[in-house]
């Protein structure tokens, strides 16, 4: 019995040292071969303290430039005016030396209706000079294509310019609707391929184009000569030529202006002010849609005519314009005639001749 004893005591010592000496991987389920945890070298710890933040390897996206307003003379820069061919519908009763057509030519589409006047005889070398005549404000509902300002086309087209007084979307025939040129881009764009239709006229020097406005018009010229480098020389009667936050504050028409129903545009004002602040909140705004803050960029020289007894476009309006074109180096002449009204009618001939003598030095290049 002791020698059992003895042999068991032997045996479960030896087992005892034998299992002590064994690395014990029972509670990872591993191979003999696989290290465990405890022994991954420090450098390589999984702890989280020691683990860097993920790197960000994308590059963010610059800030989206904000888009110009449609009215801005910005966006109008960036437009893209082809024009057209001008195409003659037909011949109307002629002038003293030149012809009258009824022609149309397109403008986004949309067929611009217009009176088309050539002088007699061959064109000079080049072509000849030409003017986009800018009509003032007449509600579109009762315009006609060959009623109001003849007397003014005439004159002009006996001086011996191409003539070419344009209509403005939804006008008499034009197609379109009349959404006024203060509050929506739709006329100035149809004065601007204008522009661009004379200058694919053969009998037209494309080099030679100037620009005559009253009233609205005039408002539609100034802007078109800060857009585009086309439009040669200028001639503004009783223009709505200030800024826009003159147009807010300083308007206020006692004439006779009659806005029809069938115009959209008077609405701007409000909706402006609501969107964007008040020109004292936002002058960013304003400013980019007044032409009056582009002036250093003025295609040309600009003249001005005025009544001071003007019911419906304070005759501040061109004296400020003059001022600020002026102080930018730009030639701006100017004219103010005491008493008269807002159609220059006692000062009629005076204005006209002043006019053709302007575009006579600038267009044709004949000095006095």
């Amino acid at each position: 019995m002791k020698k059992f004893s003895l042999i068991f005591l032997i045996s479960s010592l030896f087992i005892y040292a034998c299992t002590s000496a064994t690395p014990r991987f029972d509670t990872l389920n591993a191979s003999p071969t696989t290290p465990t945890i405890d022994s991954v070298p420090p450098t390589f710890t999984l702890t989280s303290t020691s683990s860097p933040e993920p790197t960000s390897t994308f590059t963010p996206l610059p800030t989206a430039t904000p888009v110009p307003h449609p009215m801005s003379i910005i966006a109008l820069r960036n437009g893209v005016y082809p024009g057209s061919e001008i195409v003659i519908e037909k011949e109307l009763e002629r002038g003293l030396n030149y012809r009258r057509y009824y022609a149309y030519y397109l403008s986004e589409g949309l067929k611009i209706y217009a009176l088309l006047t050539i002088p007699n005889g061959t064109p000079p070398e080049g072509g000849f000079p030409a003017i986009v005549f800018n009509h003032g404000y007449i509600p579109p509902d009762v315009y006609k294509t060959t009623e109001r300002y003849i007397h003014y086309v005439d004159e002009l087209a006996k001086a011996g310019y191409v003539v070419f007084r344009i209509d403005y979307r939804g006008h008499d025939n034009s197609d379109g609707e009349p959404t006024g040129a203060y509050g929506n881009p739709g006329y100035q764009i149809d004065v601007m391929n204008a522009v661009a239709s004379l200058k694919q006229h053969p009998q037209i020097n494309p080099e030679k184009i100037g620009m005559w406005g009253h009233s609205m018009g005039g408002y539609l010229t100034l802007r078109a000569m800060v857009i585009s480098k086309d439009v040669k020389v200028g001639v503004i009667w009783a223009g709505v030529v200030a800024s826009y936050p003159d147009l807010l504050y300083n308007w206020r028409r006692t004439g006779a202006f009659t806005p029809s129903p069938s115009s959209t545009g008077r609405g701007w004002r409000g909706a402006w002010i609501e969107q964007y602040g008040t020109p004292e909140q936002n002058p960013e705004f304003w400013n980019s849609i007044s032409a009056t803050s582009y002036l250093a960029d003025l295609s040309g020289p600009i003249q001005l005519h005025h009544g001071t007894n003007d019911a419906d476009v304070p005759f501040e309006f061109s004296i400020r314009v003059a001022e600020l074109a002026r102080a930018q180096g730009k030639i701006a002449d100017l004219y103010l005639y005491d008493g008269d009204n807002h159609n220059i009618a006692s000062s009629f001939y005076t204005a006209m001749g002043r006019s053709i003598d302007f575009f006579d030095m600038y267009l044709k290049g004949e000095l006095d």
